[in-house]
């Protein structure tokens, strides 16, 4: 039952891509793509997104390097001083020194888990730029599709003359400095 189910949706979908090659092309549509790798790599918007979330990862890797020598810190003093402590005193400073390494282990944690967050809202933001630019550059120019091309192969061949990566660059970057 399963793999009737999912033939079906094969074929609609395969139905779906020939009734859309067919409008394009018949209605003399001209398809055309860019490189969304390029797009990402080029475009101003990312390069500033990216120095700005750089700034970031230097003062969470600082304050991380900061509170690794405070552990190391206490643990160095701790050796140096534990010969002359009561056991109390000794099995009171081990306990603080855990809590310090659990702490920091916590904190670099919790500082990896925003690092992965402001990644992903960067790229987030940066793509809705880009896709709202392509909009509005695919109407202005007439185009019915624009096609992303990405390193994973979703387009398998395309003539070049066909890619308006450069010239959407130029636009986006354009609108960019303007801004």
């Amino acid at each position: 039952m399963l793999q009737r189910i999912l033939l079906a949706i094969g074929i609609l979908n395969l139905l779906a891509i020939i009734i859309l090659s067919i409008t394009v092309f018949a209605s003399d549509q001209k398809v055309v793509y860019v490189d969304s790798s390029k797009l990402l790599n080029q475009y101003k918007g990312m390069e500033a997104a990216r120095a700005a979330y750089q700034q970031k990862a230097n003062t969470w890797k600082a304050n991380i390097d900061t509170l690794a020598n405070e552990v190391q810190q206490q643990i160095f003093n701790y050796e140096k001083e534990s010969k002359a402590m009561t056991a109390k005193e000794r099995q009171l400073s081990q306990e603080l020194i855990r809590n310090k390494q659990k702490q920091f282990g916590e904190y670099q944690q919790a500082m990896n888990t925003q690092a992965q967050q402001e990644d992903a809202k960067m790229t987030r933001e940066v793509v809705t730029q880009i896709n709202a630019y392509l909009k509005k550059y695919g109407e202005a120019n007439g185009y019915k599709i624009i096609l992303a091309a990405t390193e994973y192969g979703n387009l398998a061949y395309a003539d070049e003359g066909l890619d308006i990566t450069d010239e959407v660059l130029t636009g986006l970057n354009k609108e960019y400095s303007g801004k």
